[in-house]
């Protein structure tokens, strides 16, 4: 089971959750779709989703379909800092932390970290699902 799910399809910020999750030993799956997250949330659910609000499939939809289906599950989301009114839309979705792009860069590592649960700290994977490339 991946501890992080994230819908990104910027190959640049896919290249650098990715690395930074493997710096840590933290798992996670990238996903290019709304869809194709939840069908994976739904099949195990994960110890944190992260959703880049500026993905080009549907990631509010994703967040409320998350947010309805698995409640438990936290949501961290990022974004331009100039779009209040997107991150206000994320909020009243059901996402837990929206936040600009360089707040979520510069604190990527902590955030990965927190979503380790000791169980899984020895376990050190990245997997790459269906990122569409550009």
């Amino acid at each position: 089971m991946a501890q992080v799910l994230v819908l990104v399809d910027d190959l640049f910020f896919q290249a650098k959750i990715m690395e930074t999750a493997k710096q840590l030993g933290v798992q996670l799956r990238t996903f290019g779709t709304g869809p194709s997250l939840l069908a994976e949330v739904l099949q195990t659910p994960p110890h944190l989703v992260i959703i880049d609000l500026n993905a080009r499939q549907g990631p509010i939809a994703a967040i409320e379909h998350l947010h309805a289906s698995a409640p438990s599950v936290p949501i961290v989301a990022f974004l331009s800092h100039v779009q209040t009114e997107l991150a206000a839309r994320a909020k009243a979705a059901g996402c837990r932390d929206v936040m600009p792009r360089s707040l979520f860069t510069m604190n990527l590592a902590k955030i990965l970290t927190t979503a380790q649960a000791p169980e899984d700290a020895n376990d050190h994977a990245t997997d790459h699902a269906d990122t569409p490339q550009r």
